[in-house]
């Protein structure tokens, strides 16, 4: 049977977890990625049940495991009392309710899980997308270096910065949240005297835009602090830029002296400015489609960016499972597409509110998910 040759732009974890999806299917897939290669940048990743299912499918459940930490619950505390607003246990607990664990985990090692299950030389680092054009034969991908690749299908997985998003719908500028970001990992032995280090834990604060939460990570041994606070006057995006961790303690000074004593454990943070967009009235045309933040960036509350992306990926794969034709092709992107809107703006625009679990609630919509077995509509 003939199969589809699908060029995906973006070699992060949604791209890379298509790429592996698509060639389950028998597909023919080549990943395109700016970088020069992996490197041991951006953010730490929570991944939820949900998403730790979708991975098992993929067949990198067993050395996210291994290599990244299990929370023992998730647990939401007030910013001043202290006072615990929900418990959901993790761990064993979600193993049992939804069939994985919550699996904390930074960018890099989850990269390289996935990457193992992806031929290396079906990648080509250093090709960044200067446009695409389509026509009967299909997709042509053009780069900034001036080459160009023919395709069946392209996936843009590139980001809230998509060139192919642009391609498709013209430009468009993401969104300042006017929220900033600060991230640090200090070593667990610092905060071991911090109640459940050892768990998920979110402080809620005074309003919707300021939050601290940390998790394990390292099977343990690192503890991530993340923390959000309203500040109009930054706008750097980047996940490299540093910020003053005197800033960062200023931000939470009137915190829980538990939260505070995260944040005194801090030597350095990086600091980012955190954009979003509008849910997508359209993720395809033709025989392109986008996933991921390229069609669907959202803010952290949720913790469900990656795990997005990674459950668009699943539900990529199964809809261009024996897909052969371009004609097919362009229904198969549809099924995708109408499989998965709804549930990706129900969570860009609750994540926008961040008032999710804030106190007692049913998570079961979100963790209990299946991206292997949701209906695909003809």
């Amino acid at each position: 049977m003939r199969s589809l040759k699908i060029g995906i732009a973006g070699g992060g974890v949604g791209g890379l977890a298509a790429a592996i999806a698509l060639r389950q299917q028998g597909h023919e897939v080549t990943v395109f990625e700016q970088a020069k290669g992996f490197s041991r940048v951006g953010a730490d990743i929570n991944l939820t049940p949900n998403v730790v299912r979708a991975i098992d499918g993929l067949g990198a459940g067993a050395t996210i495991r291994r290599t990244g930490a299990q929370p023992t619950f998730r647990i939401s505390r007030d910013w001043d009392t202290g006072l615990e607003t929900s418990r959901l246990g993790m761990g064993n607990v979600a193993e049992a309710q939804y069939g994985a664990p919550q699996v904390t985990i930074h960018r890099a090692d989850i990269l390289a899980a996935l990457a193992e299950r992806f031929p290396i030389e079906q990648i080509r680092f250093g090709q960044r997308i200067r446009s695409l054009s389509q026509g009967e034969d299909g997709v042509t991908l053009q780069f900034e270096d001036g080459g160009d690749a023919h395709f069946d299908v392209v996936v843009g997985a590139d980001g809230i910065h998509s060139r192919v998003r642009t391609a498709l719908f013209g430009e468009e500028s993401p969104r300042f949240t006017g929220v900033v970001s600060f991230r640090s990992v200090v070593p667990t032995e610092r905060v071991k005297h911090v109640p459940e280090i050892e768990a998920f834990t979110k402080w809620w604060g005074p309003n919707p835009q300021s939050q601290i939460v940390t998790f394990p990570l390292n099977q343990g041994r690192e503890t991530f602090i993340f923390a959000t606070t309203g500040q109009d006057s930054w706008t750097e995006e980047s996940w490299t830029s540093e910020g003053d961790v005197n800033e960062l303690r200023g931000f939470y000074k009137d915190f829980h002296a538990d939260a505070r004593a995260l944040l005194d454990a801090c030597d350095s943070t990086l600091k980012s400015a955190l954009y979003e967009r509008e849910p997508l009235p359209l993720w395809s045309v033709g025989t392109v489609t986008l996933l991921g933040d390229a069609c669907h960036p959202m803010l952290p509350f949720m913790a469900q960016g990656a795990g997005m992306a990674i459950e668009d990926a699943v539900v990529l794969g199964r809809a261009l499972a024996g897909v052969a034709t371009r004609t097919e092709a362009v229904q198969a992107l549809q099924r995708y597409e109408n499989a998965r809107k709804e549930r990706t703006a129900k969570i860009q625009i609750g994540s926008r509110g961040n008032q999710w679990m804030k106190g007692p609630g049913n998570a079961d919509w979100v963790y209990g998910y299946d991206a292997w077995n949701v209906p695909l509509a003809s």
